[in-house]
């Protein structure tokens, strides 16, 4: 099947441009075409063919990280989109990967994804104990924010009274008082639209982690990652901690380490492209989120760049061959 791939896909090069003699094809599996994530991988793999010598990539639409998982190890596509908490479930053979470990490796996270406990200032809710009776949305229905925060409160022994809906119901639901807050994936380190939303019709609060709750989480959950979110996120708002999942792009421990290493480099080398095609990364450090909220190994040739730039890998990111 990927044989058969990636004949159209050259056929299809060859006809509009000239392909370098000998160039190694790479399949990228990205996401829906309607995402925005959908550009960000359009303008990756502009920048692998124009920077990464000798290697020749082509983005595939794609039903996201359970698809390229699933398509990287039947051998469909070589690297692709994954969220780093289904990559650690899939590296730790965990979830739906029960009994069917993949051997993932981390090339680089392009955005992360803060999940903001966000409470109207009037429920008089101030830590995250006391939403304990209260009714609270744990993230829209089937999202990865629902699922997560449910297995977080889980660890740290937090209940809620659980609402569920769709964004427009429960922002609504928030403006009207009949809930109390809900956990919202966050814009970089600014809040998202559907909370900014409801700050224009009511006093919000973001309700953080205590120390004692960040390092359990550390401890138990690693899938998530911990982040510091600095004062600003929105008007008024003071700096918190809270958990996070980020965006990032992973490749089968069977990518050669020099394939690795050029795509690797073309990404780290890049200031205006992929800030152009997604604006949270504007201003924004790659290499900084891919140390921060890196999950499973990265792959050795990612490793060699950091490693090149002086910079300390976690042992999260470390495997025995990096």
């Amino acid at each position: 099947m990927k044989h058969t791939m990636r004949a159209l896909i050259s056929a299809t090069i060859l006809a509009g441009t000239a392909v370098t003699a000998h160039a190694q094809d790479l399949l990228i599996g990205s996401t829906s075409a309607s995402s925005s994530h959908y550009g960000y991988f359009v303008a990756v793999g502009q920048l692998i063919n124009e920077n990464a010598e000798g290697v020749n990539a082509t983005v595939v639409e794609t039903g996201a990280t359970m698809d390229n998982i699933r398509r990287m190890q039947r051998e469909q596509i070589d690297l692709g989109l994954v969220t780093t908490n289904v990559a650690q479930h899939a590296n730790a053979g965990t979830n739906a990967f029960e009994g069917n470990a993949q051997d993932l490796r981390l090339l680089w996270v392009y955005t992360g994804a803060p999940q903001n406990v966000v409470v109207r200032k009037d429920a008089g809710v101030e830590s995250l104990e006391g939403l304990a009776g209260v009714k609270f949305n744990p993230g829209i229905k089937g999202s990865a924010t629902e699922s997560t925060t449910e297995a977080v409160f889980d660890t740290l022994g937090l209940t809620a009274d659980y609402v569920r809906g769709s964004t427009t119901d429960i922002v609504n639901s928030i403006k009207d008082n009949r809930v109390a807050g809900y956990v919202k994936s966050g814009s970089g380190n600014k809040l998202d639209g559907s909370t900014m939303d409801i700050a224009t019709a009511t006093d919000i609060s973001v309700l953080g982690l205590s120390s004692a709750q960040a390092d359990k989480l550390r401890a138990d959950m690693p899938d998530i990652s911990v982040v510091d979110i600095p004062e600003g996120a929105a008007d008024g708002l003071a700096a918190y901690t809270t958990w996070s999942f980020g965006v990032a792009v992973a490749a089968p421990a069977t990518m050669d380490d020099d394939t690795a290493y050029k795509i690797v480099s073309a990404i780290m080398a890049d200031k205006t492209a992929q800030a152009n095609a997604m604006a949270s990364l504007k201003g924004a450090s790659i290499a900084d989120m891919t140390v921060q909220l890196g999950t499973i190994p990265l792959h050795p040739g990612a490793a060699r760049w950091f490693k090149e730039q002086g910079i300390d890998l976690p042992a999260k990111l470390m495997s025995e061959s990096n």
